[in-house]
């Protein structure tokens, strides 16, 4: 197998529910978003997926569904409060962590998105700050 990741960044807000600290409250990251894709081979021009299509199919995917918006848990007693003053509220179906988005990302928007392709999507790191990040992998 061989690997190519392209990055992406998006600036938005969350809240973790349950958090012991400052992440409980309302607040926000410029976050780099990095996609690794995977195929068994390359191409004939010797690429795994040229990376404008990575861009085009998950890079933009996040500007039109996250970026400058904010991530809420469909579960958080917030929700219904700030949707209401705020459409640019996006409900999810988790806790938004870096760990649970990059899983998201993977799991559910990947196959929709790649569709079509030989390539698969099998890597997202989500980083929150510089000094920390999360991985999920298949």
């Amino acid at each position: 197998m061989i690997r190519a990741t392209r990055y992406h960044d998006i600036s938005c807000g969350h809240r973790v529910v349950g958090h012991e600290g400052k992440c409980a409250n309302l607040h926000g990251h410029n976050y780099r978003v990095h996609f690794t894709c995977e195929a068994p081979a390359v191409d004939t021009l010797g690429r795994v997926i040229d990376f404008s299509v990575i861009k085009r199919r998950l890079c933009m995917w996040l500007e039109d569904e996250w970026d400058h918006r904010m991530l809420m848990w469909a579960d958080d007693p917030l929700h219904a409060y700030v949707r209401d003053i705020d459409r640019s509220v996006v409900k999810v179906p988790f806790n938004p962590t870096a760990e649970n988005m990059a899983e998201y990302l993977v799991t559910v928007v990947r196959p929709e998105a790649l569709e079509g392709t030989s390539v698969r999507l099998v890597e997202v790191t989500v980083e929150e700050t510089r000094k920390c990040s999360a991985t999920y992998s298949l």
